[in-house]
């Protein structure tokens, strides 16, 4: 419930999703009086629509998959099918926890939590469930919905968007996927263990396409050997209905027909019709625009998440919040940066990486001036365990830090955290090679990178 109508808070935020609740708990934390307003469910589309029940599915259908394959392992083991239903409860309980965990976050921090659909109504306030939440700052916060194409509807029965997906009543027997980015390559891993046929399209010529183009390569590889199809450089046209699907045309005239169309083109800012413009604040198809404290052209107006073109991830979103809470709280912040951010595409294999590609660094730099190194997991003891294949590959300014980690295979996800360590703190080959790493781990082949980097390969070719 909110304070009385005379009250004016600190910090009112819009949106309760990564960004806005990040901004909440801390600026609460330090002191601030806070209002939070939610017209959803506090967590939004990370917790709900996102990154968690997408990697329940991943991880569903990782389980499937290693049933199928157990006998190499010298487990016999059968493999009956997928329980769709049974497999939206693990799911749901995954999020339930996390939700009830995040509710009482929020309760024991005392943020006044304000469920309704608000919209700016003054630079310092938000009109909500027929009052004026009153604020000294406003931190807009309303994140991000997919998108689609012109002429494309999306119709929640055959022509799908990934919140469709996420509670789809069967495993479809085949699907197209219009995009070859992140949403869309894990929806076709994940498909693809439950038994879909399934076929990406991506106008540009790679799947993962802001990726090192070797990582991109290395996972289109690994797609083609786990059977799912993928057409690239070519731009969609139109999808009709067939008598029992959907089919596909390509602006070069092939066509592809499949149960579903699931549309997986990105996400756009939920921005329309909220009263952003009306109050002054610069925006650029949608989006909000910030300087590098997420500050608008509105002194007592800021913004944070998918909101603002930035890094569309739910953990840019916290940085992006804590930023905003710590500023206005009077502390000392540092602007992010983005290229020092991980990046994970939960895929099978998974592709991760921190900082910038080969490409970017031979522009930045020039290419007399960049080195890469590729270190291939088949040298890896825990790699070969796990019977997963890939690489990890090093960009460096010659003769200086590395500048970019690249990996592709199973579980690399987890290996980013100390990818981002060496980014960040500009590390040099040979200091990461004087760490000594667990042998035998994953972890380990990024250790091994830097060590045939540094000069002094162990388990590499020279």
């Amino acid at each position: 419930m909110a304070n009385d109508a005379s009250t004016v808070f600190d910090l009112v935020i819009l949106g309760g999703g990564s960004g806005g609740y990040a901004a909440a708990l801390r600026g609460a934390q330090l002191g601030l009086d806070v209002a939070l307003i939610e017209k959803g469910k506090v967590g939004g589309t990370c917790l709900h629509n996102g990154c968690i029940p997408t990697k329940a599915l991943l991880h569903a259908g990782e389980i499937a998959d290693q049933a199928r394959e157990s006998e190499q392992f010298g487990v016999k083991a059968t493999f009956e099918g997928i329980d769709i239903e049974a497999v939206h409860k693990y799911k749901d309980e995954v999020i339930s926890g996390l939700y009830k965990g995040l509710q009482g976050l929020i309760a024991s921090r005392k943020v006044t939590y304000i469920e309704g659909e608000g919209r700016l109504s003054s630079p310092t306030s938000v009109a909500v469930n027929g009052q004026q939440v009153q604020g000294r700052h406003v931190l807009l916060a309303t994140g991000s919905v997919p998108k689609s194409l012109p002429g494309l509807e999306i119709d929640g029965n055959r022509i799908i968007s990934s919140d469709h997906a996420l509670t789809l009543d069967r495993v479809p027997t085949s699907a197209i996927i219009l995009g070859g980015g992140v949403i869309g390559v894990e929806f076709a891993s994940a498909w693809k263990s439950f038994g879909t046929d399934v076929t990406v399209i991506e106008g540009l010529k790679h799947l993962v396409p802001v990726e090192d183009e070797n990582s991109s390569k290395l996972l289109e590889r690994a797609f083609r050997k786990r059977g799912i199809k993928f057409n690239l450089g070519t731009f969609f046209d139109k999808a009709e209905y067939t008598a029992d699907g959907v089919k596909v045309t390509l602006a070069d005239g092939k066509t592809f027909e499949a149960e579903v169309l699931l549309v997986a083109i990105g996400r756009g800012p939920v921005s329309a019709g909220l009263g952003y413009e009306e109050q002054g604040v610069a925006m650029d198809r949608g989006y909000v625009l910030v300087d590098e404290y997420m500050q608008t052209n509105v002194p007592t107006i800021s913004a944070v998440g998918d909101l603002v073109p930035t890094l569309q991830l739910a953990h840019v979103g916290f940085a992006e919040g804590m930023l905003v809470a710590e500023r206005l709280a009077g502390q000392k912040v540092v602007p992010i940066d983005y290229d020092g951010v991980p990046r994970v595409t939960y895929c099978h294999p998974e592709v991760a990486s921190v900082g910038i590609t080969e490409a970017k660094a031979k522009e930045l730099y020039g290419a007399d001036k960049v080195v890469a190194l590729k270190y291939n997991l088949a040298g890896n003891g825990k790699s070969k365990i796990l019977k997963t294949s890939g690489e990890i590959k090093l960009v460096q300014v010659k003769d200086g830090a590395v500048v970019g980690v690249h990996m592709v295979g199973d579980r690399m996800g987890e290996q980013v955290g100390e990818a981002q360590l060496v980014y960040n703190w500009e590390a040099l080959p040979a200091e990461v090679a004087q760490l000594v790493h667990a042998h035998p781990t994953q972890n380990e082949a990024l250790g091994e990178a830097h060590l045939a980097l540094a000069g002094k390969p162990l388990h590499s070719h020279d």
